[in-house]
């Protein structure tokens, strides 16, 4: 009796590790897939966030106000999450993209008005750019975990909302620079803890991993277009 239970006991030790050694390239393989669709949704989102914004600039349409855009923004988030498992939840990322997109479009067009401010502009989106390229290659090539950022991000990210929101309505342009360069940190930030949550296999719904990459990207190049703007505007 003894030998055969020491013998189940060594033929399920070989299955577990037979096992264990298929889930591996298998998690391997599912952090790629992952990483290749959120990639290729975040490319289509950005060119049709970018062409919304756009026409916005084109028609010169108006700013559609701090409530609606707080209201547009955590409603359609929130839409997405729900349907995050659907594939209505591709429409909802694109509708919410799209909303950004054209809240963006007010922003664009005063800062064209500047002098110089196509130069400021392209410098923002060149920024951006090489920021998200320079901190995603980091991630994907030590493939660090940056899960620790979590908490204190998101309190950063609180923190800045209200202290924006306090410099709009308050009218005090110094502290809307400083949270400018606030949100810009915390963004770079928060690429840094999305990418390391994909790689790590952290997020596993390339969905709600797009919605955070873009998010994050959009906050950046806002923040460096109103800082770039503010220094163009002040010569």
């Amino acid at each position: 009796m003894e030998n055969v239970s020491s013998q189940n006991r060594g033929d399920l030790a070989v299955t577990l590790g037979s096992s264990g050694a298929q889930g591996q390239p298998s998690l391997v393989a599912n952090v790629h897939r992952v990483l290749r669709n959120t990639y290729a949704l975040l490319s289509l989102t950005l060119l049709f966030s970018a062409g919304v914004a756009a026409i916005g600039v084109a028609w010169s349409l108006p700013a559609p106000g701090v409530i609606l855009t707080l209201v547009g923004y955590f409603g359609l988030l929130f839409a997405v999450y729900k349907l995050r498992d659907r594939a209505a939840g591709l429409g909802a990322v694109f509708a919410l993209t799209g909303f950004m997109g054209y809240t963006l479009g007010p922003l664009l067009g005063k800062t064209l008005s500047l002098p110089g401010g196509a130069q400021v502009v392209m410098l923002a989106l060149g920024a951006t750019g090489a920021t998200f390229l320079a901190l995603s290659a980091y991630v994907l090539k030590t493939r660090r975990d940056f899960s620790f950022m979590g908490g204190f991000l998101f309190a950063g990210m609180v923190i800045a909302l209200l202290a924006g929101l306090g410099a709009l309505f308050f009218q005090i342009p110094a502290l809307g620079l400083a949270v400018s360069a606030m949100v810009a940190l915390l963004s770079a930030g928060l690429i840094l803890f999305e990418t390391s949550r994909i790689v790590n296999g952290g997020e596993t719904n390339y969905v709600m991993a797009t919605v955070g990459l873009y998010v994050s990207l959009f906050n950046l190049f806002t923040s460096l277009l109103s800082l770039f703007g503010l220094g163009g505007s002040d010569e």
